[in-house]
């Protein structure tokens, strides 16, 4: 947990030390320098004094002995006894404090996000000092062997001359490259590089290195796996596979797959970057761009709305503040500083080291080259170049290209489950296509009709009391879906297409206020108390279990029909152009074998005989899941729809959770959010069940996961192990699902 827990430097100092120290290296200033950071880091983080404390003293120009008496002092005011002479006193409270700080708030939220069980507890590393601030020919650094935020192979870092590991680390002074050490110290630059190669090549991975430059000697210090940006840690996947340092598993596996939704997040919009306003530039702390409302406590980030978290530096404290922010800009520090790593962990933009801006905290403001950004202003930031500008700049989507490009068609070489896209429109299908989905999972047909110039028609058709009424507003309708499903044909071409029949609440189409109310009786040619009355009477007391899905095709077949004669007709429409379509036709919430034998022979019955298409159903209610078998008997495919399995299963709506999720994981009722990761125990088990008993009933049955969690990592990697094909989830989620069930099916063969 780099960052994350405690440190304490020079442990072991008291009087007889220091003088013994005196003796042997002739420096004074520096002895007590070392005596006095001590007792300021041992006060905090074991005892949990403030730090401020410390150095108001320091700013009255106390120094030398003199600073450690006071120092000494102070401490002995706060706690009621004197500061320990005993370095075995020392290390064991030291010891205790770490132990503790696994959970402050600082490492829980860090163990939230990284998905890291709070059981797993931590270690306590205890090693011997040496000293980066002894004299000019000291250093103290954090390196990379390949840049973090770029992946390019190059030593990428930071060294301080005269300083300690924890000055360059808290962003307290903004340090050099290491391009300036082959100036500087060139024979240490030379020897560092040796030894990053042969780590790397140990590890085979990129490493982030500590090191410490005592009196000319180099000491590494301590070697971990980097963190890097999702663009980085693509190439760097890609070129260490090509350098044969990794195989092709292993370069897939080192790619977290939600870090990989960071590379589609994109750059601004060129032509509204050449009108922005450039108010300063900082060091780019981490790629990306991003654009919000400056805040400037982490104390005050809100959990919803795009914000800009600026801070002198940040601390480990600031970590919850980072993890809601869009972006993250510091005064001081550098790319190695606890700001910079954070934020490329979570894959946040990030600028550091803008010693321009200046803050201040009282009027919620800072100052940049004479611009003034009150707390609340939009401001954008690159991570890319440094660069900070006035205002909100929109941000286009990135291309699939490049090593990203080898990156996914590799994972795709290494999976065994389909991803395909849930798509709804033209757009959405186009996008499907270049994020690199295998076909549309899931096309929802009542979202076609959410455009103001739709919405009437379908309201004409829900709102009509007779046959005749509501069959001219259906041939309205017919015409929008034809054109809409002519032109996805013509983009998925010969990929899978499952288009899911008519399945919305009615209430979300229903006229809202009354200015619809008015225009509604307008375009009904009816009085505007008939309308009224008319959606008085589908007003539904709990409409997410009402009249919607398969029951709409029940009670208004027409419906149905005319969707059924849409798909065919755009179907033989695009049969000209050659565009032979793997058409499925999806019934959506059956329950039983009955009804859905009863709605396929309405629409199979207005299908052209010309039309090949698979008609299968959607199972998300648990009865239709213990009743699979037989309902397969019907159906040639099933798509579970695990957003309202959920919902059925669990008892708790989708739209109302919000309300209460939260407590039931702060209080560890439920480990996560079920609408994000699937509840294997209970939604999963539903699944398990229905997907042999209906594989057993029909062999060449098919079976996918069409609800949002098929782009959920953990939740595809739950699917890969049972008998589903594919899974389907949103356009810009497909490479994450790629990429999870490239490394599920690699976990699943090597165990």
């Amino acid at each position: 947990m780099p960052g994350m827990m405690d440190t304490i430097l020079n442990l072991g100092f008291n009087d007889s030390v220091a003088q013994r120290l005196i003796e042997k290296s002739g420096d004074e200033k520096f002895v007590y320098d070392l005596y006095s950071r001590f007792i300021s880091m041992f006060s905090e983080i074991a005892k949990g004094m403030d730090r401020n404390k410390f150095e108001e003293i320091k700013k009255k120009g106390i120094e030398g002995k003199e600073l450690v008496t006071e120092y000494k002092k102070l401490y002995e005011d706060e706690q009621g006894t004197k500061f320990p002479e005993s370095s075995q006193e020392q290390l064991m409270i030291a010891v205790e404090s770490i132990f503790r700080s696994w959970n402050n708030e600082r490492a829980r939220v860090y163990r939230e996000l990284n998905n890291i069980d709070d059981r797993m507890g931590t270690a306590v590393v205890i090693q011997k000092m040496v000293f980066g601030n002894m004299n000019d020919s000291s250093a103290t650094g954090v390196a990379f062997t390949r840049n973090p935020s770029t992946g390019e192979k190059e030593v990428t870092g930071e060294y301080l001359i005269h300083a300690q590991g924890e000055d360059i680390v808290a962003g307290i002074r903004t340090p050099d490259p290491m391009e300036h050490m082959k100036t500087t110290m060139p024979k240490i630059y030379e020897e560092f590089e040796g030894i990053s190669e042969k780590l790397e090549k140990h590890y085979r991975n990129m490493q982030d290195i500590e090191f410490t430059v005592e009196d000319g000697r180099l000491y590494i210090l301590q070697t971990r796996n980097g963190k890097r940006t999702a663009w980085a840690a693509v190439k760097i996947a890609v070129d260490m596979m090509k350098e044969r340092l990794i195989t092709e598993e292993e370069a897939i596996l080192s790619v977290e797959p939600k870090s990989v939704s960071q590379i589609i997040q994109g750059d601004f919009d060129s032509a509204e970057l050449k009108k922005a306003v450039l108010m300063g530039k900082g060091l780019p702390g981490s790629l990306g761009v991003a654009s919000g409302r400056v805040v400037l406590d982490s104390a005050r980030v809100p959990k919803e709305g795009k914000t800009i978290l600026v801070r002198d530096e940040t601390s480990p404290e600031d970590i919850k503040g980072i993890s809601l922010a869009e972006g993250i800009l510091t005064v001081r520090g550098g790319i190695t500083s606890h700001g910079a790593v954070v934020a490329r962990g979570m894959g946040k933009c990030c600028v550091t080291g803008c010693g321009d801006i200046v803050i201040d905290e009282k009027k919620r403001e800072f100052t940049l080259n004479g611009h003034v950004i009150k707390e609340g202003d939009y401001i954008s930031l690159s991570g890319y170049t440094g660069n900070i500008y006035i205002g909100q700049i929109p941000i286009r989507e990135a291309k699939i290209a490049g090593e990203f490009k080898e990156f996914l068609e590799m994972a795709a070489r290494h999976k065994r489950l389909g991803v395909r896209a849930n798509a709804d429109t033209p757009l959405d299908a186009a996008a499907a296509i270049e994020m690199g989905a295998e076909g549309i999972g899931l096309c929802r047909t009542e979202h076609m009709f959410f455009q103001e110039e739709r919405i009437w028609a379908v309201r004409e058709m829900i709102l009509a009391d007779n046959h005749e009424d509501r069959k001219k507003a259906l041939d309205k309708i017919m015409t929008m879906q034809e054109r809409d499903f002519i032109e996805m044909f013509r983009i998925m071409k010969d990929n899978p297409f499952a288009i899911r029949l008519l399945d919305p609440p009615l209430h979300e189409f229903l006229p809202k206020n009354e200015n619809d109310i008015q225009y509604m009786a307008q375009l009904l040619n009816a009085e505007p108390e008939k309308v009224r009355k008319r959606v008085a009477a589908l007003q539904e007391h709990n409409p997410m279990l009402g009249l919607r899905g398969c029951r709409l095709a029940v009670v208004y077949p027409e419906i149905y029909e005319m969707q059924a004669e849409a798909i065919s007709k755009a179907y033989l429409e695009c049969l000209k152009e050659n565009i032979d379509i793997k058409l499925e036709i999806m019934i959506p919430l059956t329950i039983s074998r009955e009804e859905l034998k009863y709605v396929k022979e309405k629409v199979s019955a207005v299908i052209d005989p010309k039309v090949k298409y698979l008609l299968g159903t959607m199972i998300e209610l648990p009865r239709a899941c213990v009743t699979a078998g037989e309902i397969a008997k019907e159906a040639e495919f099933f798509s579970f729809g695990t957003n309202d399995l959920t919902q059925t299963t669990l008892g708790f709506s989708r739209d109302d959770a919000g309300l209460f999720i939260g407590e039931y994981e702060a209080k560890e009722i439920i480990k996560k959010d079920p609408f994000v990761t699937i509840d294997k125990d209970g939604v999963g088990k539903l699944v398990e069940i229905a997907a042999k008993s209906g594989k057993a009933a029909r062999k060449n049955l098919e079976v996918g996961v069409c609800g949002e969690h098929g782009g959920d990592p953990e939740s595809v990697m739950f699917f890969n192990s049972l008998e589903i094909d594919y899974v389907s989830c949103s356009p810009y989620r497909i490479p994450i699902s790629i990429v999870s069930a490239a490394q599920a099916f690699i976990k699943d063969k090597s165990c």
